[in-house]
C-alpha cells in the first residue's frame, strides 16, 4: 500500500519550482544565478485536494537556483501525516530549466523525486514534468515512473483583480493505471482549486478552496479518513528570501 500511496502524493503541485520570488542574484565563473528561499505556514498541505497533513497545520521550506541560461535546481520540504505515509517528513528534489519561447510563451521541463525520510526507499517517487505557459494560461503534465506509473494534466489561469489581489483557477486529472482503490474500479479522478492571493507586508497571503472527485472509501484506504479528499479551505503565509 505504501507504494500505491506514494504514486498517489507524489509532488506538491501547488509549488512553481522555477519561479524564484525575490531572488538574490549572483555572478560568478559560469555566469549570473539566482537564489532564493521560501517560508510558509498553512493551515493545511493540501495536494491535489488531498490533506496530506490529516487536516493539521503545515510548515514548509524551499530553497532554489536559477542560472541566467535557464537552468534551475532546487528542494522543497513540508511536515505529512506520520500515519499515513509511515514518516513525518516530505522532502522534494528537483532540477530543470525554463524560459521564454516568445514574450508571451515560456517552457519549463524538469525531473523530480519526492522522498518521505524513515519511510524506506520504496516511498521514493520519481516524475517527469513539462509545462507550458501563455496569455495567463498554464498547460501541464507530470508522469510518475517509478515505483509505479501515473500520469497527472492541469490546466491553471491567473489573472489580478482589483486592488492587487490574485484570482487563481487550477483543475486537473490524475490517471493511475489502476483502479484506485477496492471500493473505486475507475482509473481517474478530478481536483479543482480556486485561490485568492495578496502581497501584503512583505507575505504573500493566499486563501485557496479545493475539492476532488474521489470516493469517502478510497478516501479511507488512503488516508485514514474519508474527508481528507473532500471540499477543504486554506489559508497560508509565504516569506520570500
Amino acid at each position: 500500500m505504501m507504494k500505491k500511496l506514494a504514486v498517489a502524493v507524489a509532488t506538491a503541485s501547488t509549488l512553481g519550482f522555477a519561479t524564484l520570488a525575490h531572488a538574490e542574484e549572483f555572478d560568478t565563473p559560469i555566469g549570473k544565478i539566482d537564489a532564493s528561499m521560501t517560508a510558509t505556514l498553512a493551515t493545511d498541505y493540501i495536494w491535489r485536494g488531498q490533506s496530506q497533513t490529516a487536516g493539521a497545520g503545515a510548515v514548509q521550506g524551499s530553497l532554489d537556483f536559477a542560472h541566467e541560461s535557464g537552468l534551475y535546481i532546487g528542494a522543497w520540504a513540508s511536515n505529512v501525516d506520520a500515519d499515513a505515509f509511515d514518516a513525518s517528513v516530505e522532502i522534494d528534489y528537483y532540477f530543470g530549466w525554463a524560459g521564454n519561447i516568445t514574450d508571451e510563451i515560456e517552457l519549463d521541463l524538469g525531473w523530480a523525486t519526492y522522498t518521505y525520510p524513515k519511510a524506506g526507499g520504496d516511498a521514493s517517487v520519481d516524475e517527469v514534468l513539462a509545462s507550458i505557459g501563455l496569455y495567463g494560461f498554464t498547460l501541464g503534465a507530470k508522469y510518475a515512473y517509478d515505483p509505479e506509473s501515473a500520469l497527472y494534466t492541469y490546466i491553471g489561469y491567473g489573472f489580478e483583480l482589483p486592488y492587487e489581489f490574485g484570482l487563481d483557477l487550477h483543475y486537473g486529472r490524475t490517471d493511475t493505471k489502476d483502479p484506485l482503490s477496492s471500493v473505486q474500479s475507475k482509473e481517474k479522478y478530478d481536483d479543482w482549486a480556486v485561490t485568492v492571493s495578496k502581497d501584503f507586508v512583505g507575505i504573500d497571503w493566499a486563501l485557496m478552496y479545493s475539492d476532488t472527485n474521489i470516493k469517502g472509501g478510497t478516501c479511507s484506504e488512503w488516508y485514514g479518513k474519508s474527508r481528507y479528499c473532500s471540499g477543504n479551505w486554506t489559508f497560508s503565509a509565504t516569506k520570500s528570501f
